[in-house]
Parts: structure tokens; sequence; C-alpha cells
């Protein structure tokens, strides 16, 4: 919880850790959209406080996913004409968002300083966050990367078509070779059957085994789901709007699964001041009513 004014310093108890996962993809068309506001939406749902950034600077598209109208983006926030909680957008259930510009080319190119500007203005959040999914820009462009070294988890989405194997290779190339990123998480997304993922999965690692040193780590498949496509006309989460749809029951597991992913107590990437402010600088303390 927050400090009040008259709360001694020495009074507050250490911050529990905030999971910070970044959702990727090699290339467009994958769904990883639709996954980040499923996964936000999940882990709202079960309890969870947590915030979606929508990581595609330049052409945003969670607001629209999940019906939201915003004045204030995050290209406000990196001209200086507010803060990043202002932006902050409540959709339902608690979930919130962090919606960015749409139709801003100069943001999808940020130079090194902005994006760190960004990051570090996590610190600025007042309210307590348990996680923050990032939903990427497909690709591998210099907001990617940056924003993918920052989280503590990379999860990588899959689809059936070829490629989005060389495509999801060569995003984790980039990401270990220059950014120093070893382990991946990989979801494979509207498939016919579990095996259909399970075999994705294993055409990814005996890509990767034989050229980069990373570890992959499968966490399931998304199912083919009619009921998927009508939650994206109606503007709402499939979790939310048919939770006894096949999709929405696969979104669920993924956040059981998500529970046991270790959170460090620092910082892995080189973003360290991130990492400090993120998950180890916002102190909480016990409230006696």
């Amino acid at each position: 919880m927050i400090r009040t004014e008259n709360q001694p310093v020495g009074s507050w108890t250490k911050p529990a850790p905030v999971q910070v996962i970044a959702v990727a993809s090699g290339k467009g068309g994958v769904g990883k959209t639709t996954v980040s506001v499923n996964l936000a939406m999940a882990m709202t749902l079960v309890g969870r406080r947590t915030v979606l950034l929508d990581g595609d600077l330049g052409r945003a598209n969670v607001d629209a996913m999940l019906g939201l109208n915003h004045r204030l983006d995050l290209s406000h926030v990196v001209a200086g004409v507010c803060k990043l909680e202002d932006v902050l957008v409540d959709a339902c259930h608690g979930l919130r968002v962090i919606p960015a510009a749409s139709g801003a080319t100069r943001m999808a190119d940020l130079k090194p300083a902005e994006q760190a500007g960004i990051i570090h203005s996590f610190s600025e959040l007042a309210a307590d966050i348990d996680v923050l999914v990032v939903d990427l820009a497909a690709g591998i462009s210099s907001n990617v990367l940056t924003f993918a070294q920052a989280a503590q988890e990379v999860l990588v989405i899959l689809c059936d078509e070829p490629a989005s194997i060389t495509d999801a290779y060569a995003l984790m190339k980039v990401l270990s070779r220059e950014r120093g990123i070893n382990s991946f998480r990989v979801l494979a997304n509207t498939v016919r059957s579990d095996f259909e993922g399970e075999r994705l999965f294993d055409k990814l690692s005996k890509v990767s085994d034989r050229s980069l040193n990373v570890r992959l780590s499968y966490v399931g498949a998304i199912p083919y789901d009619p009921m998927l496509r009508k939650s994206l006309q109606l503007q709402r989460a499939v979790v939310d709007a048919f939770p006894d749809s096949p999709s929405a029951i696969a979104f669920k597991k993924l956040v059981e699964s998500a529970d046991n992913w270790p959170v460090p107590d620092g910082p892995r990437g080189r973003l360290e001041f991130f990492v400090e402010q993120l998950v180890k600088s916002s102190p909480r303390r016990e409230v006696t009513l």
C-alpha cells in the first residue's frame, strides 16, 4: 500500500516484486496483442493488480481492442506534457491500461534516451502493481529490444505459419546476441490441437538449438476458437466475455503457469534503474484500520 504523510519511513515493509512479462513475436498477425489483452485480463480476474502497457508505440491497438476512450497516451509522456500516471486508463474489472499513440511514426523509432525515459517513468506510478504485461510491437525494432530487455520474462508467440518460426528465431537471435536475453517462454496460438502446438515448439527448438545458446520453455497453446473472434468484435477479452470457451480456459491455464514463473529479487537486465524503480522502489506498508 502507499505510505501516508504521517507514517514514518521506518514502518515500511519490503515490497513484493512486480512480475514483468513482455509479449513478443517476430512477425505481425500471430495474435500477439490478443494474447497480451487476455493474459492481462485473466491476471486481473484472479486478483492480480495488473497494468497492460501498449508497447507498439506508433501503432497502438490495445485501446481499440478493449473499446477504451482516452485523451492522453505515451506520446504525451515523451513530449513532457504529462506524467505516466496521467495516461492510465481504467478498463473493466480493475485492469489498467497505458495506451500508446496511433499513427505516430516518430514514436515507433524513439531515441535511446526517450526509451529509457519511458521505462524510468514507471517510478511515477503511485498505485501498487503485481503484474505488468507489455504488448511489444512485432519485429526487432530498437523499441522492442529495449522493452524486452527491461522485462523479466519474454513470451514469444508462434502460429502455424513458416514465417512465424523464422521470424521468432530472428527475434531470439537478436535479443540473445545484442541484449543478453537467453531465456524465452513460448506460446503457440490459434492451434487446432495440443499436438500442433507442441509440433510448432519443436520446430522452433530444433532451429534455435543449432546456433543459439538460449533456453526455451513451452508454456502451452491457445486453441482456435470462434468465441475469440466474437470477443474481438465485442471489444472485450474472451476471458471476460466467454469465460467457459476453449480459448478462455487456455488463458486461465497460462495464468496458472505464470504464477509459478520465478520473479527475481534483483534486476536481470542491464536497465537496472528500471527494475530498481519498478520492482524494488515502491515501498508498501500495512495500514492499520
